[in-house]
């Protein structure tokens, strides 16, 4: 498995949280038991306060299968993945 930032922004007028339908679907798709059967691991998830803007930590088995899985978020906004490496890994190689 593989670490990946995967970002989301979405304008406020586009906000998913206010939406009564895809609130609880994209809830439910941030959780561990969810990703777990898509082969990806849901390591952290964060949302900028007073912005519109979701930063996800996922353990996955490839790029392309993160960006599917999070592809819901894509309908309202933006979606971004990169490859990505914990801090004890960059310091054991010396270098980002």
């Amino acid at each position: 498995m593989t670490l990946y930032v995967a970002e989301h922004r979405h304008p406020a007028d586009r906000c998913p949280a206010a939406n009564p339908q895809m609130a609880p679907f994209l809830l439910k798709l941030l959780s561990n038991e969810s990703a777990s059967t898509h082969g990806i691991r849901i390591e952290s998830d964060a949302v900028e306060r007073g912005r519109h803007h979701l930063y996800v930590i996922v353990d996955g088995p490839s790029e392309a299968a993160v960006r599917a899985y999070l592809a819901p978020f894509a309908q309202a906004g933006s979606l971004d993945v990169v490859e990505a490496s914990r801090c004890e890994d960059v310091v054991a190689r010396g270098a980002c």
